[in-house]
């Protein structure tokens, strides 16, 4: 038996049923009653729009769609007011620049971007986090046969290995990109902030711009597609998860480092100061975005929660256990974007190599000479066909009187030269001969730095970034040269605020004139480097092309 069952039925009294038309009045009746009583129930509880309050809110693109259907009803405040949402979807960037440029009016009055990572560079605007929407690791996007084939389904690789290895990276917009940023944060931080690990991060960046020009998007295809060649991209997992909903088995997998993963937090940021009725609204809209009911929407969507918990039918190209989170710190990322900015900007240098008989001198499993030839082959390989280098060697009156010899002129990488050699390929044939170009007789270093600048002051393009590159294991020994002194005041003298012309000195080994380089660069604004170790070299080169 029912439990609302009438056990009483039976003894009641049979009274005939109404006739049609007397029930169907009664029908309406009751109908009209209720529908009043409705009516009144909503007037009076506060459940009508009489007062719409409307509240601007952006959200990165990604999370437009879960955001517009959270927010698609208004939001009862209670005393028939409510809060009604106006949900634009803009890249974080694109925000940035509105906070920084536009009025209180025209501005979001809660932002949720990708990262928090942005709040450093929307530093003068009055931002509240309150909680978070979802989050989603950044990872390393690519095909399974590529992670197979390296090893990396089985044994994940470091970020170092990953972004600096011989596998293309397609580096996303620096400045526009929380992924690709926090992947190199997570090199940075990973070898502990060092500056090792800052020319890491040059090494990365520069292998990225070397390697084939592959989009973000076009990585992510051949991923997709099973490419056993795709290139790594720094992307999220849910963008992973994304593209797998939207290709039929598609083959593209998350990679997760061994350090962990940065996490894109998806931060719910109010935007400057309200009113007690604004304050109202907007903290309506912030419950709904925190919510339960937003916490499945997201789930749903491909994202992760605030506890890690994987996404709603992730596929099979991301795991179910959340990555251990990589901290980054904003302020550090900040200035890791002010130097990757200045990298970005094309060279324009005046490489001088040594070939004095001191650099015949052992060192690692070579010599000085051999040692200096590798290094520098070795940063050619990665520095981007858009800039510029040209070559010099020196010692004591290679050319008559002259103490050096060009090599090859000052040309962008990717010129063409002598039947159809490019620049870049003279450059490395060029070096391959330094050993071989030893000289009796002492080092002409002071004459050669100052014709060095002045060529290179010659050759300034406003474009890039002029730099001479000195690499000596000696003392300047031409007493019949310019002395120090006058070497320095000529430089001064001779300095153009509208050419400027940087001196990267480097001292390679333990005989080499520091001092005298420091005070070199000192006078133009370069940086000079001490390579004790002449092991040492190759990182001292990464990091004057950092410090350019």
């Amino acid at each position: 038996m029912g439990r609302h069952a009438d056990t009483t039925s039976a003894r009641r009294t049979q009274r005939p049923a109404p006739t049609l038309p007397i029930a169907l009045g009664v029908a309406l009746v009751v109908l009209a009653l209720v529908a009043g009583g409705l009516v009144w129930w909503l007037a009076g509880s506060g459940g009508g729009c009489d007062d719409t309050r409307s509240v601007r809110v952006t959200v990165a693109p990604e999370l437009a769609a879960v955001a517009q259907d959270l927010l698609d009803e208004p939001q009862d405040l209670g005393g028939g007011a409510c809060a009604a949402a106006e949900v634009t979807a803009q890249e974080p960037l694109q925000t940035v620049g509105d906070l920084e440029a536009l009025e209180g009016s025209a501005l979001p009055q809660v932002w949720v971007p990708d990262s928090s990572l942005w709040t450093v560079r929307a530093a003068d605007t009055d931002l509240d986090p309150s909680g978070s929407m979802a989050t989603s690791p950044v990872v390393l996007g690519t095909s399974r046969a590529a992670a197979d084939e390296l090893g990396w389904t089985e044994q994940p690789p470091a970020w170092r290995d990953a972004l600096t290895g011989v596998r293309p990276v397609a580096v996303p917009d620096l400045a526009a990109s929380a992924e690709g940023l926090s992947a190199l944060a997570a090199l940075r931080t990973s070898l502990g902030g060092t500056d090792a690990a800052d020319n890491a991060v040059v090494q990365a960046v520069l292998a990225a711009r070397r390697g084939p020009a592959v989009t973000p998007a076009e990585a992510l295809q051949a991923g997709s597609a099973g490419d056993a060649d795709a290139p790594l991209v720094p992307v999220s997992e849910q963008e992973v998860v994304t593209v797998g909903r939207g290709a039929e088995d598609s083959q593209l997998v998350a990679v997760y480092p061994a350090e962990g993963s940065p996490q894109l937090d998806y931060p719910v940021l109010r935007v400057g100061s309200q009113s007690d009725e604004e304050r109202a609204a907007v903290d309506a809209v912030v419950r709904t975005l925190t919510s339960e009911d937003a916490r499945t929407a997201v789930l749903a969507a491909g994202f992760r929660d605030t506890d890690g918990t994987a996404p709603t039918d992730p596929g099979s190209g991301v795991r179910e256990e959340a990555p251990e989170a990589l901290e980054v710190d904003g302020e550090q990322v900040q200035g890791l974007l002010v130097e990757l900015a200045r990298l970005a900007a094309p060279s324009r240098l005046l490489t001088v190599f040594d070939v004095s008989a001191s650099m015949e001198a052992p060192a690692g499993d070579g010599t000085r000479a051999t040692l200096s030839r590798d290094a520098a082959k070795s940063a050619l390989s990665l520095i981007p066909g858009t800039s510029s280098i040209g070559l010099w060697v020196f010692a004591y009156q290679l050319e008559g009187e002259q103490d050096w010899t060009e090599l090859a002129p000052i040309r962008t990488l990717e010129t063409e030269v002598d039947g159809g050699t490019t620049q870049r390929d003279l450059l490395d044939e060029q070096l391959d001969t330094i050993p071989e170009r030893l000289s009796r007789g002492g080092t002409g270093l002071f004459d050669t730095t100052l014709a060095a600048v002045r060529s290179a002051r010659e050759q300034f393009d406003p474009n890039a970034v002029s730099s001479v590159v000195i690499v000596t294991d000696g003392t300047n020994e031409d007493d019949q040269g310019i002395a120090l002194d006058a070497l320095l005041q000529s430089l001064r003298d001779e300095a153009d605020p509208e050419r400027p012309v940087k001196v990267i000195g480097v001292a390679l080994g333990p005989d080499a004139d520091i001092a005298a380089l420091e005070q070199i660069a000192s006078a133009t604004g370069g940086a000079a480097y001490s390579a004790v170790d002449p092991t040492d070299l190759q990182d001292v080169l990464f990091d004057a092309l950092r410090q350019r």
